[in-house]
């Protein structure tokens, strides 16, 4: 059964996710803000919810429908497939948002919408009340200039959580964008990767991940894997992905001021798999002084929105500037919210790339 995906990923990575999802032989690969579409089949809802180094989550879009009136809204949700999906136990609980749309009112929305399944489902399977006492199927809604588009979730929690970081210091960044970080950099296990700003790990951890083609989700388990009615074969995807990874000599290094951190830090990268192969250190970076014939900095410094004052922060990136250099063979790769760090810095970057930290808009600074 050929299926539409909908892959919601942070704001500036739609061009890293679409590629890997080309990389992974789907097909109709096409980007919007915060989102890519895809075909595919039922077996890469396994496959994507557990490669993915990139997306949010994996949604498969049932249908899409006029969402000017509740009237319009119902007759056409009511006029999907649902019975494709939901078994006649399955519960369906319904989320969603609405944008530059006639109806505003989201709870409103949601209503319509339940009751909408829920009318289908019970003429589907000749029930009165449908039990909603079997496994949960997600419906989300995106209302967006009168347009409706309806999906079920796959995934349940968020991609991003790949199970390895219960640890982490103040304001972390999230494991997707630290990984599309570390793919926009170009690194791909050769030659050295540092870290200096580690926090709690996550930008060297999700390198390694990526140095070893190890799948991010192969730990966890998604919503899908419950569902009675569609057994996909996750075993099989999964021995599939570890049967790819690599296994060779990596040079990855990551370092903090705070030794707290570097201990979180170090507890995160053994749940992961990959304490080995990170040498992780108590360091200042303004003193930073590794030389190399070849390699690859990604960092996230602190910054005024999220730890120190902008004024600390700016301090600490000309400390860093200077101390960088000094040094020859680095590509330095910077995120930061501060219009200022390349003045900071003491340089122009090659390129700059436009990024989301959460909900903080942010340049991503790469120096060669």
């Amino acid at each position: 059964m050929i299926l539409e995906f909908c892959a919601p990923c942070l704001f500036g990575l739609e061009g890293p996710l679409g590629n890997e999802l080309r990389h992974m032989g789907l097909s109709d690969v096409r980007g919007e803000d915060g989102r890519v579409y895809f075909t595919g089949t039922e077996r890469d809802v396994a496959r994507v919810n557990i490669r993915s180094r990139f997306a949010e989550r994996l949604l498969i879009v049932i249908g899409r429908t006029d969402g000017s009136t509740f009237d319009a809204l119902f007759e056409g949700v009511r006029a999907m497939e649902w019975e494709r999906f939901i078994p006649r136990t399955g519960a369906f609980p319904v989320k969603g948002y609405s944008h530059q749309s006639a109806i505003t009112s989201v709870p409103a929305l949601q209503r319509s919408v339940n009751r909408a399944v829920a009318d289908r489902l019970g003429r589907a399977y000749r029930l009165e009340r449908l039990p909603e006492t079997g496994e949960t199927y997600q419906i989300q809604f995106a209302l967006v200039r009168d347009t409706a588009t309806l999906y079920i979730d796959t995934s349940g929690p968020g991609l991003h959580k790949r199970g390895w970081r219960p640890a982490q210091v103040e304001a972390p960044i999230r494991e997707t964008l630290a990984a599309a970080m570390v793919d926009l950099a170009g690194y791909r296990g050769r030659g050295d990767f540092c870290d200096p700003f580690c926090g709690s790990g996550t930008i060297a951890i999700e390198a390694a991940l990526a140095a070893k083609n190890r799948a991010p989700g192969i730990g966890r388990t998604f919503a899908a894997e419950r569902w009675g009615s569609w057994p996909l074969p996750w075993d099989e995807v999964r021995a599939e992905a570890r049967a790819g990874e690599f296994d060779r000599a990596y040079s990855l290094f990551a370092s903090d001021i705070d030794e707290k951190a570097v201990d979180i830090a170090r507890q995160n990268a053994k749940r992961a798999g990959v304490a080995d192969l990170i040498r992780f250190s108590v360091a200042d970076a303004a003193a930073f002084d590794r030389r190399t014939q070849r390699g690859i900095l990604v960092t996230n410094p602190p910054y005024g929105e999220r730890m120190l004052d902008i004024r600390a922060a700016q301090g600490l990136m000309r400390d860093f500037g200077r101390a960088m250099r000094g040094l020859s063979g680095w590509e330095v790769n910077v995120i930061s919210p501060d219009p200022e760090l390349e003045k900071c810095f003491g340089r122009r970057a090659a390129r700059t790339r436009r990024l989301y930290n959460g909900t903080i808009r942010c340049n991503y600074y790469m120096f060669k």
